[in-house]
């Protein structure tokens, strides 16, 4: 049955209602990862967020605060306290920056360290388990997509 509403049938809306709207499935998707991610990570006492912040740094240690906050598109509040318990846990380390004091910066500890050797593996089975029988060109194409839709819209 097709229903008319204003002269446009329900059918071609479909594409821009839920459940149905790209929206609404990257958001469903992101939350799925969201949660196998945090299950991955909970033996170790990390959140995704912890991981964001320990990828930026095992790519280039002894970042400023501000340099990690902008990698992450995040807010220095959230930042703060994610920074506060990696400390308390013994995976960072704050220093004030030798020629501009009013710069923090932060470095990776031998705990932080040792978690690259782990964590990426388990990164990498998920991401093999979300792709699973999707192809290496499709998984391209896929990226290529996200990081255009991405573009758009920042």
């Amino acid at each position: 049955m097709v229903v008319k509403l204003d002269n446009t049938t329900l059918e071609s809306w479909q594409q821009v209602l839920a459940p149905y709207n790209l929206g609404y499935r990257i958001k469903l998707l992101s939350q799925l990862l969201t949660r196998k991610f945090t299950d991955k990570l909970e033996p170790f006492g990390l959140t995704p967020f912890h991981w964001l912040v320990l990828c930026c740094l095992w790519q280039e240690d002894g970042l400023p605060t501000s340099s990690i906050g902008e990698k992450l598109q995040q807010v220095g509040g959230t930042l703060t306290g994610v920074l506060d318990r990696m400390e308390e846990r013994g995976l960072v380390r704050r220093e004030r920056d030798a020629h501009d004091r009013r710069i923090w910066r932060i470095w990776l500890t031998d705990a932080g360290k040792e978690l690259e050797k782990v964590l990426p593996p388990l990164a990498a089975e998920l991401r093999e388990e979300t792709m699973r029988g999707i192809s290496a060109a499709d998984r391209e194409l896929f990226s290529q997509l996200l990081n255009r839709a991405i573009s758009n819209l920042s």
